[in-house]
């Protein structure tokens, strides 16, 4: 039995079966979907104690409002590549919950997105961006177009189609997408061109995670490597630990994985492996950032070449591997569900101490329930990579009032964010009888906000 489902089973009868039978409803209505599916049962589990204690939740059909999006939208991009030929790909964005802020969330242009990816990303920005203390709603997009192995050009064509549509529905009050996988400052910047041309004019804060000469925030794109680690690092602190003189695995080497490598290693850590989508490379003498750098960031190359630099280092096909090398603290920065229960156990054999979801919803229940029985620390993904999205919250601050702050004042204000976030975790995960579960914790914090919102602005 999961820990989860034992606190479950502690409460009220009837929370416990209204959350159920509004999970059986929620399969039915969402058929082959199972990241949503995992997405919302995660949640509901979480949240019994708090729908026991506060009957108005269950009266005003806060959850059965939340599982619903105001809207999902579905639409047609075609494209022309360099060779003249049509391509059609499929276009999304789901509005969640508006209840606190616009609807706030990323773009992911990835092969695997569907409707089941996107809505369990939408859902989970919801309690993210709660999280964050900033007035952001939740919401999510992106597309199945996949940008790798294509021009700049057929890029710029495709991410000009996207914008075409989405401009209908987006705005600086209304929608504000940001990046995320396959979505960086070059994508951000073509579909920001377009939109001003859709609309005519230049609302800056319509995306975030732009070019810092048009608009975006210094520090944007350290923002949820960075805040991970601040995150985990207040999670250590509080059991008497830290970053310093840890072995640490870091999987993915792109946006989020390499700040998260560059400030576990100013706190005094020495990152040992790190992965892309082809494999994983081991260094035992501690990654060499600049080349990591180099590789993904300018030269656009693989993990492998890697080794060519670093000859003492080790390359291995397949990234699923990386959770067999042994660690204290593991951060998985790269997609859902990269560790599923026997990568979990892998980690827990080979002395894992703290584990920090860097990516959203990395962690299989199967595998938190494995981390949580072997008191292994655990940091959600809602909770410590909510950084990201608290720094495209501090950019729409700063194009609204037309200024730009500096990097110490954004880092600053990151710290602050990741920090009053670790002791709403806390806070509430007490407040309702589960001490020290964070995953709990960041559920609860998280959906109280809103649920008192959406009470507030009626049905």
């Amino acid at each position: 039995m999961s820990i989860l489902e034992k606190v479950e089973q502690t409460h009220s009868k009837h929370a416990h079966d209204y959350v159920n039978n509004l999970f059986e409803t929620v399969k039915k209505r969402n058929p082959n979907e199972p990241e949503f599916h995992q997405a919302v049962q995660e949640v509901f589990l979480s949240l019994v104690p708090v729908l026991e204690k506060n009957p108005a939740y269950i009266a005003h059909a806060v959850l059965d409002r939340l599982v619903e999006p105001d809207r999902l939208l579905m639409f047609r991009v075609p494209w022309t590549d360099d060779q003249g030929k049509v391509h059609v790909n499929r276009g999304y964005r789901v509005q969640f919950s508006n209840a606190i802020g616009p609807y706030k969330g990323g773009l992911r242009f990835h092969p695997s997105v569907n409707s089941s990816i996107i809505k369990f990303l939408g859902f989970e920005q919801i309690f993210k961006n709660s999280l964050t203390g900033q007035p952001i709603g939740g919401g999510k997009g992106g597309s199945d177009f996949d940008p790798k192995g294509k021009s700049d050009l057929e890029i710029m064509r495709f991410c000009q189609s996207f914008m075409t549509e989405l401009s209908k529905h987006i705005g600086p009050d209304k929608d504000v997408p940001a990046g995320d996988i396959g979505v960086g400052a070059r994508e951000i910047g073509y579909m920001f061109g377009q939109y001003k041309k859709m609309v005519g004019a230049y609302e800056a804060g319509v995306l975030t995670g732009k070019g810092i000469v048009y608009g975006g925030s210094l520090g944007r794109k350290e923002a949820t490597g960075y805040g991970a680690v601040y995150f985990v690092e207040q999670m250590l602190q509080n059991a008497g630990s830290s970053f310093k003189g840890s072995t640490v695995v870091v999987s993915g080497s792109g946006n989020v994985s390499i700040y998260a490598m560059e400030k576990a290693m100013q706190l005094g850590a020495k990152v040992v492996a790190c992965s892309d989508s082809g494999g994983y490379i081991y260094h035992a003498d501690g990654i060499n950032l600049d080349t990591i750098k180099r590789l993904k960031e300018v030269e656009n190359k693989r993990c492998s070449e890697y080794v060519l630099a670093h000859p003492d280092a080790i390359y291995v096909e397949g990234c699923s591997g990386i959770w067999s090398i042994s660690c204290d603290i593991a951060l998985p920065c790269a997609t859902q569900n990269e560790i599923d229960q026997a990568a979990a156990k892998l980690l827990v054999q080979g002395g894992v101490k703290a584990v920090g979801e860097g990516a959203n919803m990395p962690s299989t229940l199967e595998a938190i329930d494995v981390f949580l029985d072997n008191n292994v620390l655990f940091a959600p993904a809602k909770a410590a990579n909510a950084g990201g999205v608290a720094v495209s919250a501090l950019e729409m601050a700063q194009n609204s009032a037309r200024l730009s702050w500096t990097m110490e004042e954004v880092d600053a204000r990151l710290q602050t964010i990741m920090s009053n976030i670790y002791r709403a975790c806390i806070n509430a995960a007490e407040q309702y009888g589960i001490p020290g579960n964070l995953v709990i914790g960041a559920n609860i914090a998280g959906f109280v906000k809103v649920a008192d919102a959406m009470i507030a602005q009626g049905i």
